[in-house]
């Protein structure tokens, strides 16, 4: 996948993990592994051990594989982390990401690479060759409906980025409502083969806003990604408020945004007709309110 930097450069992703992944979603033998590792109690054995002490030597390695800058974290050396989870769900020193806090303003609730899209009158919407209902999404019609004419905001969190989210309006906050599932993994690779949005464990809440409508903010688990870790229940919150965390792996953050309530950056939607995500930080505009 394409993605474009905040420099407006344009890069390929095609790593070694892309060409393992490749060869694992679209080979037969790969195929029956992918099953049993998308298990969620795969994911969750995983989690268990990187939640140790025993843990903490992947850290070291991992910075230098990714060439991670430990510079804006609190901490930044491997030893001042009790596990590798404890790594993983590192904060940031405050002001390294500033949420753009005009009111007419749509920040973005996470760090990740962007494509956006709208939503039919079936409220249905294609990445790569797959078609997506936000019915299948959500599992529940009704629910769809209130976003026909609207658009799907996703979000995909690479393993070295920050995974943390926040919530990009202030408003009366819904409960969460979880929907089991698999851990698919959600590289480009994987999403063109496999229906991942609408098979993995994931959970949203709806966040009910005076100028921007109702949105509808949903954590999509990945593989090894076992826990989404969502700290408040029904309530008023704030934007800019820290909402949660993945512990390990790379996911995704979707956002449901109702019809005629927010116009989206236009390099975030012409970035997507060119199949080209768009590299965004937590708290960037990302779309302006109509009202």
């Amino acid at each position: 996948m394409r993605y474009v930097d905040h420099c407006g450069e344009i890069h390929e992703e095609q790593g070694t993990q892309d060409r393992l992944l490749s060869v694992l979603y679209t080979t037969k033998m790969g195929r029956r592994l992918v099953n049993c590792l998308v298990h969620p109690g795969i994911s969750r054995r995983v989690g268990a051990y990187l939640d140790t002490r025993a843990s903490k030597w992947l850290i070291g390695p991992f910075i230098r594989s990714c060439h991670l800058d430990m510079a804006p974290y609190r901490r930044k050396k491997p030893s001042e982390f009790s596990s590798y989870n404890d790594f993983f769900t590192r904060e940031l020193l405050t002001g390294m990401r500033p949420v753009d806090m005009d009111k007419t303003h749509l920040p973005s609730p996470c760090d990740g690479k962007v494509t956006v899209y709208p939503l039919d009158k079936d409220t249905s919407f294609v990445v790569k060759q797959t078609c997506y209902t936000v019915t299948s999404l959500l599992k529940n019609r009704q629910l769809a409906m209130r976003y026909q004419g609207g658009y799907a905001i996703i979000f995909r969190l690479c393993v070295s980025d920050y995974h943390r989210y926040l919530y990009p309006v202030s408003g009366e906050k819904s409960d969460n409502y979880f929907i089991p599932g698999v851990l698919h993994t959600v590289n480009p690779i994987a999403v063109e083969t496999a229906e991942v949005f609408k098979e993995n464990a994931r959970e949203f809440t709806l966040i009910k806003s005076s100028r921007f409508g109702t949105i509808l903010q949903m954590e999509v688990g990945a593989l090894m990604v076992g826990r989404i870790c969502n700290y408040h229940q029904r309530g008023c919150v704030e934007r800019g408020q820290e909402k949660g965390r993945f512990e390990f792996g790379g996911s995704t953050v979707i956002l449901l945004i109702q019809r005629d309530r927010i116009q989206i950056r236009e390099d975030l939607l012409e970035n997507t007709s060119r199949e080209c995500e768009t590299e965004v930080h937590m708290g960037e505009c990302i779309g302006y309110s109509l009202e």
